[in-house]
Formats: C-alpha cells, structure tokens, sequence
C-alpha cells in the first residue's frame, strides 16, 4: 500500500535528444500507448525544449519507454525543481521523505552529476553546485566509480547558443533512473552494414518509424518498397516479424554495382537476410520478393500489425511499375487484349499514395499503423495535401526540413475501420477522400530549384531514404 501510495505522486523527468525535434512527441506518446498509458505532461509544457516532466507514470512505464526510444537520453524521478537554486531548494524540501530515504541510507553508495545544457560549467563551479546541495539528508557514501544511486543536478540555459543567459532558465534535480537507446544510431549505422543502398535510410530514423508504428514483439510487419531492408532491420530489432517487396530485381537479390566508395559489384551474401544475421535478428525474417506495388499479390485479408515505408520520388530512386504505353493498339470494340508481358512505366507519386492507403486500410488489422513518407515542396504546402483515406485516421505528421524548398513528412495513420464498413456512395462523394494531383509536380518543383541553384543538382537536398 505504501509502494502504490509513492508511485501515485512521482513525477519523472525525461531529457531528450535535441535533433529531430518534430518526431519526438508521437514517439513517447506511441511508446507509452503500447504500455495504454496516455501522455500526461506537468506544468508548462513546451514541446521543443529538452527537459519534459511527465506524471500518471510508474516507474516500470518509464522503463519499458526508454528501453525503445532513440529521442529521449535519460530519464529522473523528478524531486525538486525551480527557475532558481532557492526555488529548487523550496521544493526539494517539500518532497516527501519517505520518498528519498531508500536511497540516502547508511549502507547505500551514491554520486552527484551535474548536467547543463546549451552552457558549459567549470569544475570549481560544479563542486559548488553540489556542495550547495548539503540540505539533503544524504547518509550514505559517496562512490564515483559505481554508485548504486545516481542523482543528477540538470540546469536549462535555454536553446540558443548565441544567447546563453547569465543564470539558468530552469533547475531539476532527482534520480537517475535508466538512459534511451541513442546507442542504437551507432551501433546500426548504415556506415557498418553489411548490404546498403543508395538510399539507405539513417538507422535513427528507422528506429523512430518503428516506433511511431509501435512495432511490438511477434507483431508482423511488412515495407513494400523494401529496398535494402534498413527499416526491416529496426523493427526485426524489436522482434517483430519483417517481410517486403520492391520491384527492383537486382537490389532483392543483391545483385548488380555495389553503392559503397571503391567497390564496383556487390558480393555474393550482400543482401537483406544478411543485414539481419549482422543484427543478430535473422530469426524474424520472412522474406522478401520481387514485385510491384500497384499490383499486389496478397490475399485479401487483415495481414499486418504495421506496414512501414519510404516509398521513392524518383529523384535518386526511379519511380516504376510494371506496363507500358508503347505501341498500344485499340482495336475498334474498344477491347484491350492482354497479349504481351508488361515492362515498367512511369508510376505517379499520387497514385503510389492513393494505391498505398487503399493497401494498408484493406491489409492492416484494427489498430494497425501505417508510417510512410511525403514528399513536399514548402513554399506550396499544406495539411490538405496528405493523402486520406475514411479507414485510416492521422496519428502525427511530423517534417524532416531538405532544403529551404523541400522537405518530406513523416505520416503516422492509424487503421479504425474495415472497408466493408463503409458506405461507397458517401466515400466517393467526400472530396476529402479524392486522389491529390498536387505530388505529381514534386520533381518538377525539385528540379526547378536545382537549375536555380547555379545549374548544380545538390544532392544533399535529395531525400535520403528508400
């Protein structure tokens, strides 16, 4: 009663990572849905800073959030905090003892950090801040090397480095309790894999969609522009099961000239079931085939927990499908005859939309998420322009900047009917369900910018994923 009681009134304080700003809130929030816990955030919260103080949380929830998250750094059961030191001192005194003692007692072994962010301390001033801190009722002994509690002083100057000011905008103090999964981005870098694209998606970036789908454990979760396999080698991390499809023959089965610096043919085991036994996951893999989005080979059923996927705007990645307008023959019944194998054509970004919706909202179960990206050029946007479809409803859309005219977003959707729910009649008079024409002149808009730029492509503004 009295550990229900304790959980009931802490409060924890997540520090999170200050680079894809836009995609942090839908990840904890996703994170903690897979726990059915909603977010609650404390006092003023502001969503770009790096300091989030959540409540309604137990210690286990915050756990299973960091064991996933690549935004988030470290987690604190929050204790005190102030704009200034004497708040903070206020308010560590009014936090309930019984509370702290289990880790200030005699035979317990502790260590003070002090973390400032966007200003860097001297050491003098460091021992200062923790000597000042002497009002605690700490019993213990202190350990630098391997404490069994840590506990950390963490001051906020604020995020802009050519305005740091004198004295902290805000204070926190509390426990350290477990750190993110940051590692993840190194330990995963496309720099080290085994099998990579042009286009490989950057692991963080995987792993963030993975948890913007919630992939959970067991879940089965499919890419039909596979590519390389990079967002299947997130979420086989996970242990979810991982299958795909691409319509590139050569990069299916590893074949053809090798993307990496100084090496003109890809080896015999370059392939995506490689990239995973490198992981250690290849025990969650499926398989992978060749074939075409826009004509799909699955049965019609409620398949899969998440599909996940960077489909290609044809700027590094062509955008294909299999036929032809060449040497097309109307006969005078106004009769197609299906008499030669289909070759790819031209596969327009807005129906590579309209055909990816309609595929998720028949073959995603009741729950299932769909995260994809959409390209867009800046100047024209608008909410409008995100394909909809009346089976899946929008979780997050969140932008990843390219270049001051160009961007792609990152749309999280959330599958809340059957379509033999729907009334068809109704569905296809709401103009909101309409196929957008607009992401046709993507490259269009693209490539006009780069002949402005001096006539130079910058390939640095071309969307890095598969």
């Amino acid at each position: 009663m009295a550990t229900s009681a304790r959980q009931s009134c802490l409060k924890y304080l997540l520090h999170l990572a200050q680079d894809n700003l836009d995609f942090r809130l839908p990840e904890i929030k996703s994170l903690l849905a897979l726990r059915g816990k909603p977010f609650h955030h404390s006092g003023n919260f502001q969503e770009k800073t790096p300091f989030w103080c959540l409540d309604g949380l137990s210690e286990e929830d915050v756990r299973g959030v960091m064991a996933r998250s690549v935004c988030a750094k470290s987690a604190f059961e929050l204790w005190g905090h102030g704009k200034t030191h004497s708040e903070l001192k206020t308010s560590l005194l009014k936090y309930p003892t019984e509370n702290m003692s289990p880790f200030m007692c005699k035979d317990s072994t502790y260590r003070i950090n002090v973390y400032t962010f966007n200003k860097t301390l001297e050491f003098e001033d460091r021992i200062k801040r923790i000597d000042s801190m002497d009002y605690l009722p700490f019993e213990g002994t202190v350990n630098l090397k391997s404490p069994q509690h840590i506990f950390c002083l963490l001051e906020d100057y604020g995020t802009d480095p050519n305005d740091i000011p004198e004295h902290p905008n805000y204070i926190y103090f509390g426990r350290w309790i477990v750190d993110g999964q940051r590692e993840l981005i190194r330990s995963h870098s496309v720099k080290n894999r085994h099998f990579i694209g042009n286009t490989s998606m950057d692991a963080g970036l995987s792993f963030i969609m993975a948890n913007h789908a919630k992939v959970n454990k067991n879940d089965l979760v499919f890419d039909p522009f596979v590519g390389t396999g990079s967002l299947l080698v997130a979420c086989s991390h996970f242990r979810a099961y991982v299958c795909g499809t691409d319509i590139d023959y050569n990069t299916i089965h590893g074949r053809g000239r090798s993307s990496r610096k100084n090496k003109t043919w890809r080896g015999p085991d370059e392939n995506i079931r490689a990239n995973l036994r490198q992981y250690g996951t290849e025990d969650m893999y499926i398989d992978v085939m060749v074939s075409d989005a826009s004509k799909h080979v699955w049965r019609e059923a409620a398949l899969f927990d998440a599909i996940i996927t960077d489909p290609p705007y044809g700027i590094r990645e062509s955008t294909r499908r299999t036929g032809s307008h060449k040497d097309v023959i109307k006969p005078q019944d106004a009769i197609y005859e299906e008499s030669h194998v289909p070759v790819t054509q031209a596969y327009h970004l807005s129906d590579i939309f309209t055909d990816l919706l309609n595929f998720s909202a028949h073959h995603l179960v009741l729950g299932g998420r769909l995260v994809y990206w959409l390209p867009v050029y800046r100047p024209e946007y608008c909410v409008e322009m995100v394909p909809l479809n009346p089976c899946l409803r929008i979780i997050s859309n969140c932008e990843q900047t390219l270049s001051s005219h160009t961007s792609r977003r990152l749309i999280t959707m959330e599958k809340i009917k059957n379509p033999e729910e729907l009334d068809s009649l109704a569905y296809l008079a709401d103009p909101r369900f309409s196929p957008y024409q607009g992401h046709n002149a993507f490259r269009e808009k693209y490539f006009s910018g780069v002949n402005k730029r001096s006539g130079k492509e910058d390939n640095k503004a071309a969307v890095n994923g598969e």
